[in-house]
């Protein structure tokens, strides 16, 4: 009797499995709780919570009874306010991890550059060095004019001497 198990092969990809859980675009994900996170972060945001928080508590207070939804220990507002820290804590979170992330690829990219222009300007200045040693021993345009001006002299000076 043999054991008919499907064979499993490595040259192909893997049959996908049905998931029960929801798929999503991580992301996606993580640019809308970067955009959420800096929404929180702004003035804006602050003074949108204060005027709801205030409008909150004056309704709840000043509005007939049968109206209120949140009496005064104001207990709805405060899960409210839970809720929405609850939730906002892990987004901040989340946008200063991709943050990091982004900041790290930068500092890799930028120390890759560092180092690049350092072997450039290294080789450059050994290049220099070289065309310096070179020149020395290279005839120029002043060194063969005074020489040619010290023969000059010479044959004039021999000149003199022979007739002299």
């Amino acid at each position: 009797m043999s054991d008919e198990r499907p064979r499993i092969r490595l040259d192909q990809p893997r049959v996908r499995r049905i998931s029960l859980l929801p798929s999503y675009d991580p992301e996606a994900f993580g640019r809308l709780s970067e955009k959420i996170a800096r929404f929180l972060g702004t003035g804006r945001f602050i003074v949108w919570m204060t005027v709801v928080i205030i409008a909150w508590v004056a309704w709840n207070a000043l509005a007939p009874r049968h109206l209120r939804w949140d009496s005064y220990p104001f207990i709805f507002l405060t899960l409210m306010l839970s809720l929405q820290a609850s939730y906002a804590a892990p987004l901040i979170l989340l946008a200063q991890n991709r943050q990091d992330d982004r900041d790290r690829v930068n500092l890799e990219q930028d120390r890759k550059a560092n180092d690049r222009s350092i072997a450039d300007t290294e080789y450059l200045t050994r290049e220099v060095a070289a065309l310096r040693l070179g020149l020395g021993e290279v005839a120029t345009r002043d060194w063969i004019r005074s020489e040619l001006q010290d023969l000059m002299k010479d044959i004039d000076e021999r000149q003199r001497a022979e007739a002299e």
